[in-house]
């Protein structure tokens, strides 16, 4: 089994960019699955039902999201009626939506799992405890774990910690695709960043100068996503179905 992540979509241009080039490259690669991160795929931030349906037509199975999930308020009801659309899991249970869908594709089967970490975001619940319990309540084999992190040591021991109980474990939310794609010791597939769907030469994903203008000056600044030069980053990785261990993990860039 073939699955495919992409990283955060940035923007109405990430949007169009999915659209453009994942049927071709999922055709090309022999992919069953794909999973992509759509928290910021509404212009500005957060997600909308107009660029979530937008991904789910261009190919992908799953959309993840993260600390921008719930921003924009038109999702919470389309979130409820559309369960491949999931929020991190360790949310408040009272949040629109859940933290995990099934990709059920006979003889495939798919749990995918949306977790969101602490460090330098919001206090909820411990992605670890959650992540336990979800795993215990599963039912297949094949479990893909998005977590939606910001420091790399968290990320990390998330890595290690459910490394052989899950298929595999992708870090979301910094846009910087990290260098460190592999199989940990227990069959585990793991990267740190998948990076973004969005403007190569931008900051994150938003325009150069107005970024660095927040920078320069510390006074307010509307941020604008940068149109130019999108390019998909993200992963494939080889899964046996059987033991739901990943073989192989390959990183790649497509503009």
């Amino acid at each position: 089994m073939r699955i495919m992540m992409l990283g955060d979509v940035v923007g109405q241009a990430g949007v169009e960019c999915v659209r453009r080039l994942l049927p071709g490259f999922r055709r090309q690669n022999g992919v069953d699955f794909v999973i992509c991160n759509g928290e910021n795929s509404a212009q500005g931030n957060g997600i909308l039902p107009k660029s979530a349906d937008m991904l789910l037509d261009a190919g992908c199975d799953c959309i993840t999201t993260g600390n921008h999930a719930l921003r924009r308020r038109e999702i919470y009801d389309y979130m409820d009626r559309t369960p491949c659309v999931i929020r991190p899991a360790n949310y408040d249970p009272s949040a629109p939506g859940k933290g995990w869908y099934v990709i059920d594709r006979p003889p495939l089967r798919v749990l995918v799992l949306n977790l969101q970490g602490l460090v330098y975001l919001d206090a909820i619940r411990s992605p670890f405890d959650v992540a336990d319990e979800l795993i215990a309540a599963a039912d297949t084999k094949t479990i893909i774990v998005d977590f939606h992190a910001e420091a790399t040591s968290e990320k990390l021991c998330m890595g290690y910690y459910l490394d052989g109980r899950v298929s595999l474990v992708a870090g979301t939310h910094t846009h910087v695709p990290t260098a460190d794609e592999r199989v940990l010791d227990g069959g585990t597939g793991y990267i740190t960043d998948l990076g973004m769907c969005g403007g190569r030469d931008s900051v994150l994903g938003v325009r150069r100068e107005l970024a660095i203008a927040r920078m320069r000056t510390h006074l307010p600044t509307r941020f604008e996503n940068d149109p130019n030069r999108i390019h998909l980053q993200g992963i494939l990785a080889d899964i046996d179905p059987q033991t739901g261990k990943t073989s192989k993990i390959t990183r790649f860039e497509i503009e």
